[in-house]
């Protein structure tokens, strides 16, 4: 979860790692520094907080993000950080990056390094000095002690000894334009410019510089100089690496006019749904999906099960997925939460198919789970918003999702361009088993391609009536979430919402489950929000509802156009464009996307950042 930058050029080196570090704030962070060759020495400034603070630190020093770059004979070698801490407190001692005891090489790592204490026995043994109380702090003294002059081969002698998952660069004094990478299930990235490049932990550090790209894999080392890169196997043998243009710019990181990146990806979601949709459903009588690799017909139409695994907004994505899946192609789906799954023993294997949901293709529980699969015979679809993340690479198929760079923390476009991909995905399924009719096909895929423009309409209309719910709930203590059928996931992703930016305690049920317990929560002040959208159990929820009404809570109810008889029962009514049921997912997430918003911005919260949490979690 932490954010890595690093760079080697003839640009001014502290102000290319500042503007990368500022691109990764939104992956979460405690404390921030940079390390950069200044001469025959290696000056690093680290801070607590914000990188505000890291400026004022810089400042502080002597430093400016800005100068006259390289000199002619000596190119800038610089790397960054953020932290989330893991391992230790939150201090500048143990901000990143850390160097070895004669304060030569420098490192900065993501991840966790499982054998950290019996390698830090050794190397204090041996005389090192720490600093910090983090795990990662071992790997700059093992590469200084494994350094003869040579960091490449340091690096992977370091890296055969170590355990975990990570990705770490390291930096040395006597090396200067060089940088030597190591990834181990987290993220690394190469940016390529010309007589300059870049490594990263996520494409946005660099995307202002460069869109040309090249991914490293597990068990990898990356050799990068200002006149190229070098990619080699973990024991030293060459690999050939295609550069990739990525057709992000760099427009879609900023704001473009939002007061948030969270209210701007808000207003992006027809456009994302769009995207995904697009070309695979362009026939009126089936879909296509070109990208499935492996995953082909005759095992679409013969697997036995499918078993959904994903963690947060994507696990909800999967419950939605399930009912679609269940509904028409008739195949039974399980949906799992992947850091579970990975330390069960599942009944798995050949004949079933395992679905990996991951925004950015980097989340480790997922990949753990997705693995575990494999090794069992499964066939393995990822569905990710990253060309080339690692689930991506490990998969036998992919369905990439099309929502674009997202840069706030709380999932909205990506979760209903995750959404709209298992929509495709069940009716490809229920067309090669045969299990829709034509006529049921056509107006599934109609309704399917309807959705963009609903969205639009939805958000046209304006947020004036979710901003004044809002106002005049976000000082409440604690809400509940209700919904049944396909209305449940959408109450699970509502209440996350919530939760994720505006911290206020939140509970989501299955309505026909608050009896049985959360039920003795509701009280005068208990704010509950109801997904009522029409379907074939809306009188059980309105059933639910009046339950609710008769302990006094406050209903505020997500519902179908022109259902006159929800209003009858609610306090509150808002009104999402019809469709076919099993749809409305899509449209009744996007209030309570907002409602959250709405909230948190009342309560002063920064929704873009919320504490603790971070965009990718590639951590245990």
């Amino acid at each position: 979860m932490c954010g890595i930058v690093g760079y080697v050029g003839r640009q001014e080196a502290r102000a290319l790692l500042l503007a990368g570090l500022e691109k990764l704030e939104y992956r979460g962070y405690d404390s921030a520094g940079i390390s950069v060759l200044d001469g025959d020495r290696i000056d690093a400034v680290r801070a607590v907080g914000n990188l505000s603070a890291l400026r004022h630190a810089l400042n502080h020093n002597g430093h400016r993000a800005g100068g006259s770059g390289a000199a002619a004979d000596r190119p800038e070698t610089g790397i960054g950080h953020t932290r989330w801490a893991t391992h230790g407190r939150v201090t500048e001692c143990n901000a990143h990056p850390h160097f070895d005891t004669t304060d030569r090489v420098h490192i900065v790592v993501n991840g966790i390094v499982e054998n950290y204490l019996a390698l830090k026995e050794q190397l204090l043994a041996e005389g090192a000095v720490f600093t910090s109380e983090t795990d990662a702090e071992v790997i700059a003294h093992l590469v200084a002690r494994h350094n003869q002059g040579d960091l490449v081969a340091a690096v992977r002698r370091a890296y055969a000894e170590l355990r975990g998952h990570y990705a770490f660069v390291a930096m040395s004094a006597d090396s200067p334009g060089l940088l030597v990478g190591a990834r181990k299930d987290c993220p690394l990235i190469i940016g390529r410019g010309e007589r300059e490049q870049f490594i990263a932990s996520a494409i946005p550090a660099f995307l202002r510089e460069t869109r040309r790209v090249q991914y490293i894999d597990n068990d990898e080392i990356v050799v990068v100089r200002p006149d190229g890169v070098q990619f080699l196997t973990a024991g030293g043998e060459p690999l050939e690496r295609e550069v990739v243009e990525i057709d992000w710019d760099a427009e879609t990181a900023e704001k473009q006019g939002y007061e948030t990146f969270m209210l701007k990806e808000i207003y992006e979601q027809a456009d994302a749904v769009a995207e995904t949709i697009g070309e695979r459903a362009a026939r009126d009588d089936g879909i296509d999906l070109v990208d499935l690799g492996a995953i082909d017909d005759e095992l679409l139409a013969t697997l036995r099960r499918i078993v959904i695994v994903a963690c947060g907004t994507s696990y909800h994505a999967g419950l939605i997925g399930r009912y679609a899946i269940e509904e028409w192609s008739r195949v039974p789906v399980e949906v799992e939460v992947a850091s579970e799954y990975r330390y069960r023993n599942p009944v798995v294997g050949p004949g079933d198919l395992v679905i990996g949901i991951s925004q950015s293709g980097e989340t480790a529980d997922t990949l753990a789970a997705m693995r575990t699969a494999r090794e069992r015979g499964a066939k393995v679809l990822a569905v990710s918003n990253v060309v080339g993340s690692q689930a991506t690479r490990e998969a036998d198929g992919v369905l990439y999702t099309r929502a674009g760079l997202e840069i706030g923390v709380a999932a909205t476009k990506t979760f209903v361009a995750q959404v709209a991909v298992m929509y495709l995905l069940a009716l490809r399924l229920a067309e090669v088993r045969g299990a829709l009719d034509a006529r049921a096909m056509r107006t599934a895929i109609a309704e399917l391609k309807h959705l963009p423009h609903q969205i639009d309409l939805m958000l046209e209309r304006g947020t004036a009536e979710l901003e004044r719910i809002a106002g005049e709930n976000y000082d409440r203590d604690f809400y509940l979430y209700l919904g049944r059928h396909v209305g449940l996931p959408v109450a699970l992703e509502g209440a996350l919402k919530l939760k994720e930016i505006s911290y206020i305690a939140t509970d989501a049920y299955a309505a026909g489950e608050m009896k049985h317990g959360p039920i003795a929560l509701l009280d005068e002040s208990t704010p509950v929000v109801v997904v009522a959208t029409d379907s074939p159990v809306l009188e059980k929820v309105i059933s639910n509802i009046q339950e609710v009404k008769a302990r006094g809570a406050r209903v505020i109810a997500v519902a179908t156009e022109g259902n006159a008889e929800i209003a009858k029962h609610c306090d509150e009514v808002i009104a999402v464009p019809p469709t076919q049921w099993l749809l409305a997912p899509l449209l009744a997430v996007i209030p309570l996307q907002l409602l959250a918003y709405y909230v948190a911005r009342k309560r002063g919260l920064n929704v873009d950042q919320p504490r603790n949490l971070a965009k990718t979690v590639t951590v245990e």
